[in-house]
């Protein structure tokens, strides 16, 4: 029976990332989709896009990736953080091509399911929103904005007020657990905070998962790991 199967964000981490695929016992009529973040923050972003190509992992344009091809696109190094650094010496000519070619969401309506980064407004026809919406909302602030929890600490996840349809599933908000909700999940479980590289398979709601080998990047939300 084929599966579709999620895969959160990845942020460089190629063992982990290759180690979860393996794992998956994958065959040729499985279809997996990476949420987003496949790159930058961990030590691996080139071999985790090689690692992508090989397993024919459909992947999602998550905001690290819209960060840096905005940057190079416009010349703008005053949008660049102190760790994409190292992700630009790493990507090739090629891994660009690649990464400006990542859809906004995937949408598979035979299953009522779409696959995005962030999420989306509840308020608002999905598909219609913006990727600045998409790929960075969080949670709702109180003017009923997309926010980062960061920006408005007290504010409701946007997945609280999401009753689907479609059900969503999505990465970007990094928690010590998977976030179930009615209409949606977040599977991004901070692989590069030291948490876990989580996948979740739809046809039986199970998640298979690979603790991260060592922690890359620290995170206020994320316990650092015993």
């Amino acid at each position: 029976m084929p599966r579709n199967i999620a895969i959160g964000d990845v942020h460089g981490c190629a063992s982990e990332f290759e180690a979860l695929l393996k794992s998956l016992d994958l065959k040729t009529t499985d279809r997996i989709i990476q949420v987003g973040d496949l790159i930058n923050r961990g030590p691996d972003s080139h071999d985790v896009i090689e690692l992508a190509q090989k397993y024919k992992v459909e992947v999602i344009l998550g905001n690290h990736e819209l960060r840096l091809i905005r940057a190079r696109r416009e010349k703008s190094s005053k949008l660049l953080k102190s760790y994409d650094y190292a992700t630009l010496e790493q990507l090739t000519p090629a891994d660009w091509h690649y990464l400006e070619a990542l859809p906004n969401y995937h949408h598979a309506p035979e299953i009522d399911t779409v696959f995005v980064h962030a999420g989306f407004l509840p308020d608002q026809t999905w598909h219609e929103q913006s990727i600045d919406i998409t790929a960075h909302i969080q949670v709702i602030d109180a003017k009923g904005l997309a926010a980062k929890r960061a920006d408005a600490p007290r504010a409701s996840a946007w997945a609280n007020h999401w009753h689907g349809s479609p059900f969503v599933i999505y990465g970007h908000t990094p928690r010590p657990k998977v976030y179930k909700r009615p209409g949606s999940i977040g599977i991004d479980t901070g692989c590069v905070y030291g948490g876990h590289l989580t996948a979740y398979i739809l046809e039986d709601k199970s998640f298979v998962q690979v603790r991260a080998r060592k922690t890359y990047a620290h995170s206020k939300h994320m316990p650092d790991p015993g």
